[in-house]
């Protein structure tokens, strides 16, 4: 199930919130607040319960394997919490290496036998299918152990409480990658004020709307052109696809958070920024400060600064980083060179382009940026090397011809597609929510007003415009959900 699924939007989400308001009215009547804040057992059982039904509805097996991960790290950090000395540390190692072993064995086991096969070494092994969002909740799982053994974080001493962190569905099965301590308090005590609900629900349409609207009619002429044959792909067909993919992989993705985000928050959690318009970057390092900031940022905090981030080995760290940022998308070899793909370019900007940028015309740094990017989004998308390169040659000019009428089309016949999607790319939202925020301080009751009509109205449309085009629809699926 995903979020732009219409038995999602039309039969889960209103049960699920029937049944919440349900749980506030239970946990109201017979756990009265405490301290200020209301228990919160009862609406924490029915999302937990929801939550379980949504990971089980497309794979009612991998339940039992979520469940089993969420019961090795309670059993984990009860331990670090409980131990001291290299006892305590081995309780975290033992979790570590849980965490790790599920991961390993269920996302890349077969591509480490295909890769022996390759070599000559046959080794039998029994082919499994992913579970969906396995890469997600593992980390967060990692993260949570770290956290407590660092004593950044409580130790959660309630099953039922880490396993509603863990398999909470707004970011359950493609993100946003939530700290524990970012959301420790808030299972135990979150209120949902009237402006948490109309924030989170605007924000759940726009992000609906990104996907639906943008992401996946973008698609349908990235299909066009990379995902057929390309004996006969023209230059300009190359470059439609690979720019209607970026641009697709960004709306889908960062389309994906916004509904998490705005979710989370009608429930009252408040789950970390994930995008921050990443294709206004004026280089590669900026990129990854503003992509998927999340996965970015558990690298940092997990993997690179503990190895010695800036202070020594910075050029391994770096390689080191992003080889297992190539790993964590997909158990291919594609994903894997496009992390090296990156890490080199980033390392090489430290030593570079970084130390001379402010002498350099921003509109060409920005270009720059963008045309290394599209080309990683070139690597990323095949994981045929063959088809690889005959896409590559073409890019570059060396296809069976340069321009066709097809790839004409695809501009012509959605041109307001395409100025649709680059105008949103840039912090346009952003810019108008000032001008706006301006607007309501200078006129204050009316300025309220109208901010709230512009909104309900928007609302509105993005609702049903979605609603329309998600009738009869073929390419509904989120990218990150089989990461």
């Amino acid at each position: 199930m995903v979020f732009s699924d219409l038995f999602f939007l039309f039969t889960f989400l209103p049960a699920f919130a029937l049944c919440y308001v349900l749980g506030v009215q239970i946990d109201r009547r017979w756990a009265p607040a405490e301290g200020g804040d209301s228990r919160l057992q009862a609406r924490n059982l029915v999302l937990v319960a929801f939550s379980l039904l949504f990971y089980a509805w497309g794979e009612p097996v991998y339940v039992f394997l979520m469940l089993l991960c969420v019961l090795l790290n309670y059993l984990a950090g009860r331990g670090i919490g409980a131990l001291e000395g290299k006892a305590r540390k081995w309780a975290l190692v033992g979790g570590l290496a849980g965490n790790l072993l599920i991961l390993g064995t269920f996302k890349y086991l077969g591509f480490f036998v295909e890769t022996l096969a390759g070599l000559g070494i046959s080794i039998g092994a029994p082919t499994i299918a992913l579970p969906i969002g396995i890469s997600f909740y593992t980390f967060q799982s990692i993260s949570y152990l770290v956290d407590v053994y660092r004593g950044e974080s409580p130790v959660q001493r309630r099953f039922m409480n880490l396993l509603l962190y863990i398999s909470m569905f707004p970011q359950l099965i493609a993100g946003p990658i939530v700290r524990y301590g970012t959301v420790a308090h808030e299972i135990t005590g979150r209120h949902v004020s009237a402006e948490d609900l109309a924030d989170g629900i605007f924000r759940f349409l726009r992000g609906l709307g990104k996907k639906v609207i943008l992401a996946n009619q973008l698609s349908e002429i990235s299909d066009q052109f990379l995902a057929g044959g390309l004996s006969d792909l023209s230059t300009t067909g190359a470059w439609m696809g690979v720019l209607a993919f970026t641009l697709q992989i960004y709306f889908d993705f960062s389309g994906y958070s916004d509904m998490a985000i705005g979710l989370g928050r009608c429930l009252g959690f408040h789950f970390n920024e994930n995008f921050d318009h990443p294709y206004c970057c004026r280089s590669i390092t900026e990129f990854w400060r503003r992509w998927h900031m999340s996965l970015g940022s558990f690298f940092r905090d997990y993997v690179y600064i503990p190895m010695g981030g800036n202070r020594r080995h910075q050029a391994v760290n770096i390689l080191v980083v992003w080889f297992l940022t190539g790993m964590w998308h997909g158990a291919s070899w594609n994903f894997i060179i496009w992390g090296v793909y990156f890490g080199l370019i980033v390392m090489l900007e430290k030593h570079t382009l970084l130390r001379v940028a402010d002498r350099i015309p921003p509109a060409l740094l920005h270009a720059y940026s963008l045309l290394l990017v599209v080309v990683g989004w070139g690597i990323f998308y095949f994981d045929d090397f063959d088809r690889m390169l005959v896409f590559f040659r073409s890019l570059a000019g060396m296809g069976p011809r340069f321009n066709d009428f097809v790839s004409v089309s695809a501009l012509t016949d959605n041109f307001w597609l395409w100025v649709m999607a680059v105008v949103l790319c840039m912090p346009v939202r952003k810019k108008g929510g000032e001008l706006m925020a301006r607007l309501v301080a200078a006129k204050k009751g009316a300025g309220q007003t109208a901010m709230l009509a512009i909104r309900v109205a928007l609302s509105l449309a993005l609702l049903v415009l979605s609603v329309a085009l998600l009738v009869g629809a073929t390419n509904n699926a989120f990218i990150y959900t089989r990461f």
